[in-house]
């Protein structure tokens, strides 16, 4: 499919089927995002991956091919707009017929999906859908349609991090329909990757919550055939406790995944509060790629200078790619890591990460479990609005800038790891004075700002 594509918004009732869908994936003889991710690991070589998304079909077909050619990378995204995550079709189809700038992302269901495979064939590499979606059905059938190879999300990862009403039930029997199509394609001939957002909240997540929730919803994706999963992880800021967490990730598959699932780490670039001067935003954009590659990840989710101030441009995006991609360099083989400190640090991992998902994978129904977890606080992300989750988890930085459980809530955490996280953050027995703890947690949100002198300790 070449030119322009003379086709108009709006939903489209005939989807191909997947035989067509593996048919035109084959027909285009470039790689899917699967294929980038084993050559990845093959080839030792992070892969690099930005985020974008416009709402006007033109300028997203223009921003794609500017990445691509300013920056090479082996990914591309299509970040979806609020609306479309959240299944406002009308609203998102109104606004790409009078306001298509004022959306912040691209309503793929509005522009349909043979917009979406001008979009997928305007490039070179594979394409990932990127969103946020509780209810993604809809969303995935017509991403499917246009040729993506991979689709982030998962019930917990896209829910309770996003929404503040939606019950976790429903996202979770979502997803389930999402994952059973996934495997449905992967019969018929194409395997997807189906990428789960560790992520979170992105505010001070403790990597074993990150883990944890990855790991349940990798079980989940699989149960329902889905055999190619990213488990992503954000960067949260220490070296050794990040690189442990992505070396975690293959250790954790193997515990929990079947033998014939891919797994392949994923790492976000810090996604918390941005240094706004351009040249401490370039240094924690480096410091991210250069922990992807220690950590052993397949791929990396790139950040821009620009992230303090809003939606970063082109330019902007393609800088970032740049300097992230010097990572690989074989210059710097030199760079190493405290391999006892990693492995300190993975051990503590490894044995929370049993702790949280124990319970919930043990049981006959790991769905329903889940939302039983969430409702008694056994498992629980921070700093979420969700109320299906209990929010009673409070993290800190210790001195190092490891992120540790202050107040672990009712995470069926052993003590001697309670006892840990309290040692390390060097807080007295007993009860802590709230304003304490608020103003601790307050300065290591800011944690790079400090760093960099941008605010005043």
């Amino acid at each position: 499919m070449n030119g322009s594509v003379q086709t108009r918004p709006g939903l489209e009732p005939d989807l191909p089927s997947p035989a067509d869908v593996v048919r035109f994936v084959r027909a285009r003889g470039t790689p899917t995002v699967r294929d980038v991710l084993a050559r990845s690991v093959r080839n030792a070589v992070v892969a690099i991956q930005p985020r974008c998304g416009v709402g006007g079909h033109a300028e997203m077909l223009q921003l794609l091919r500017d990445l691509e050619t300013g920056a090479g990378p082996d990914v591309l995204s299509i970040t979806i707009d609020s609306h479309t995550r959240l299944n406002r079709f009308d609203h998102a189809l109104r606004m790409v017929n009078t306001d298509p700038g004022g959306l912040n992302g691209y309503p793929l269901v509005s522009h349909g999906w043979r917009r979406g495979r001008e979009l997928v064939e305007s490039v070179s590499v594979p394409v990932e859908i990127r969103h946020g979606s509780p209810d993604a059905r809809t969303l995935f059938k017509v991403a499917v349609a246009a040729g993506a190879t991979s689709f982030e999300g998962g019930g917990i990862s896209y829910n309770i991090p996003y929404c503040k009403d939606v019950p976790l039930a429903h996202s979770l029997a979502c997803w389930r329909e999402v994952d059973a199509m996934t495997g449905d394609l992967h019969r018929a001939g194409l395997t997807l990757d189906r990428e789960l957002f560790g992520t979170l909240t992105a505010v001070l997540v403790p990597p074993s919550i990150s883990l944890a929730v990855g790991v349940i919803e990798a079980v989940l994706a699989t149960a329902e055939g889905v055999r190619c999963v990213s488990l992503s992880y954000p960067q949260g800021g220490h070296l050794a406790q990040d690189v442990a967490a992505l070396r975690a990730i293959p250790v954790l598959a193997r515990r929990y995944l079947p033998a014939d699932v891919e797994v392949y780490p994923v790492l976000h670039e810090f996604m918390g509060v941005f240094p706004t001067r351009r040249q401490n935003a370039e240094q924690l954009i480096f410091y991210g790629a250069l922990t992807a590659r220690l950590g052993g990840a397949a791929k990396l989710i790139t950040k821009t200078h620009q992230e303090a101030l809003g939606i970063p441009d082109a330019g902007a995006n393609i800088a970032g790619m740049r300097l992230a991609a010097v990572a690989n360099s074989p210059l710097l083989d030199f760079i190493t890591v405290d391999t006892e400190h990693v492995e300190r640090e993975l051990e503590w991992l490894l044995e929370e990460v049993d702790d949280i998902v124990a319970p919930i994978l043990g049981s006959a129904d790991p769905a329903r479990a889940v939302v039983a977890a969430f409702a008694d606080g056994t498992l629980d992300i921070p700093f979420s609005a969700s109320r299906y989750a209990r929010g009673d988890v409070l993290p800190c930085r210790d001195a190092s800038g490891a992120i540790r459980y202050a107040v672990p809530g009712a995470l069926p955490l052993s003590r001697a790891a309670v006892d840990r996280h309290r040692r390390c953050l060097d807080l007295a027995s007993g009860p802590q004075s709230m304003q304490t703890l608020v103003d601790r947690v307050t300065r290591d949100i800011n944690h790079f700002l400090h760093l960099f002198g941008e605010i005043g300790s």
